[in-house]
């Protein structure tokens, strides 16, 4: 695996995969979705409830799309590994997104089950926007400053930082007594879904993570195009 490091190494394997996750991320989120709309409605939020197909997955690949960028800056930091930094920048909007879908739709939820479409002493709604920042940061951060190699190394800084807040997204329902339900997926007794909705959720969630790993894998390829485009013009320009 630590061949695929190279760029020429890496563009040639991921050629053929990336059609591939692009197929599979449509249709995983199209059979996905009409699975939700099958799935019996709840018995205490009804149709409302529907949203968390979309809410979970969106909020769930959000961390590990971070997660993905805080490794990726780490070997861009420390190895100081053009194709790290180029994997790391790739995640950032895709991260941005997902995140922002997940509190966009926690919101629309949170108004017919708590009364508001936000409040500011859950833990978890803080955290999750405090993550979305992050994200915005980063992005930030590159495009503040001229230098490549400098906004690369205060980005990958920043990057790491952020890792910080993934434990606090995950277990802030469990550290802290807030409005937002606690977690019902990833639990030492198992899921506490029904059946009936767990299936269509993880199907969801798999085409949500599929889906960013196509945008993704599709993203670095043309992060490596620009910078070789770019490296062929200095060479050019010094040349001349």
């Amino acid at each position: 695996m630590f061949g695929l490091a190279n760029p020429d190494r890496f563009a040639r394997f991921t050629r053929p995969l990336v059609p591939v996750l692009w197929g599979a991320a449509v249709l995983l989120l199209l059979v996905g979705s009409w699975f939700s709309f099958a799935a019996p409605e709840d018995y205490q939020q009804a149709d409302a409830m529907r949203i968390i197909f979309v809410h979970v997955p969106a909020a769930s690949v959000g961390l590990v799309i971070y997660g993905t960028l805080g490794v990726s800056s780490f070997f861009a930091l420390v190895f100081r590994h053009p194709l790290a930094d180029a994997a790391a920048r790739a995640a950032a909007l895709p991260g941005a997104a997902y995140t922002l879908l997940a509190l966009v739709t926690g919101s629309i939820w949170g108004k017919p089950m708590w009364g508001t479409w936000w409040e500011w002493g859950d833990a978890r709604l803080i955290s999750e926007l405090v993550l979305l920042l992050f994200y915005l940061g980063y992005m930030a951060l590159r495009a503040s400053i001229d230098d490549e190699a400098k906004a690369a190394r205060a980005a990958a800084v920043l990057g790491l930082v952020g890792l910080i807040n993934l434990p606090i997204v995950k277990f802030s329902v469990d550290w802290w007594n807030t409005l937002h339900q606690p977690a019902s997926l990833l639990r030492a007794d198992g899921p506490s879904v029904a059946g009936s909705m767990l299936a269509p959720l993880l199907m969801m969630m798999a085409g949500y993570l599929v889906f960013f790993l196509a945008i993704w894998l599709t993203a670095i390829r043309t992060e490596i195009v620009r910078r070789r485009v770019l490296a062929i013009r200095a060479r050019r320009a010094l040349e001349a």
